[in-house]
């Protein structure tokens, strides 16, 4: 959910200050009881103003006069803005919903499958396996423990022991497919995923624009090796949020991710 827009919170505070100061000032002034200067207090902010409890005193009148000036706009302020914060917020609902498909026809198409290349090739796959092989017992604590684990762990990807030919025909074959997931206005509602969009397309970029993928030297292999680790630690942390996603909130399609879990060496696409 959104945090509380600031202006909304300025409005909330102002409104519980003045309901505070004017219940006690209609006690000390009119000499009412908590609940009746309560009382008081809230059918005059709402402007419902029954009559049936008032100001006597002159003090208490000039008193309630600034209490309205004040206190009713910050009440209609807080009625508008919380309506508009609704409204935001189910918009917002919405755009991401779009967006997780987005993301969902990413990890058919390229997401997944890059996975696979990538994690082969990772030497430190085995201390994060176990964080990875997502079931349907898991709960959100489990998946808060795997995105911790992700979080210390060091990745390191290889260039040399990559298949920079396989990759660079795989992103080649994509580039079409990438290029028209950037165009999205929605894709601009989740910058984590949109950070990986370009740290993707601009692996395919570097791969394509070589000649060749062998025999490089050294600081070229170097370089490969750290766009080709931006891409997977990227990756991975974005495929275990997509995955409690669909668990949350599409069984059958969490299903079948975890059939074609790229990180379990028993997944298998056949239902057992």
């Amino acid at each position: 959910m959104n945090p509380i827009p600031v202006r909304l919170r300025i409005y909330l505070s102002i409104l519980l200050i003045v309901i505070v100061v004017g219940i006690v000032g209609m006690m000390a002034i009119e000499q009412l009881s908590p609940v009746d200067s309560f009382y008081f207090m809230i059918v005059t902010l709402a402007t419902v103003g029954y009559g049936d409890i008032h100001p006597l005193t002159t003090v208490g009148k000039l008193f309630v006069i600034a209490l309205i000036l004040i206190g009713v706009s910050c009440f209609v302020g807080v009625a508008a803005d919380t309506v508009e914060f609704l409204v935001e917020q189910r918009e917002r609902e919405k755009r991401l919903a779009k967006l997780n498909m987005i993301i969902g026809v990413f990890f058919s198409e390229v997401g997944t499958r890059l996975l696979r290349k990538f994690s082969v090739c990772d030497p430190g796959i085995s201390q994060i396996r176990t964080a990875l092989v997502v079931s349907n017992n898991w709960s959100d604590e489990d998946f808060k423990k795997a995105h911790a684990l992700l979080k210390d762990h060091a990745f390191r990807l290889e260039s040399r022991s990559l298949p920079l030919k396989e990759l660079h025909d795989f992103l080649s074959h994509h580039k079409g497919f990438m290029l028209a997931l950037l165009e999205n206005p929605h894709l601009y509602e989740h910058d984590r995923f949109t950070d990986l969009m370009h740290a993707v397309f601009h692996l395919a970029e570097e791969l394509i624009s070589r000649e060749r993928l062998v025999d490089l030297p050294p600081a070229d292999y170097d370089h490969l090796s750290g766009d080709s680790t931006r891409v997977y630690s990227q990756l991975v942390v974005e495929w275990l949020v997509y995955m409690q996603h669909l668990k949350k909130h599409y069984p059958y399609l969490f299903s079948l991710a975890m059939r074609t879990n790229p990180f379990d060496a028993n997944a298998s696409v056949i239902v057992q």
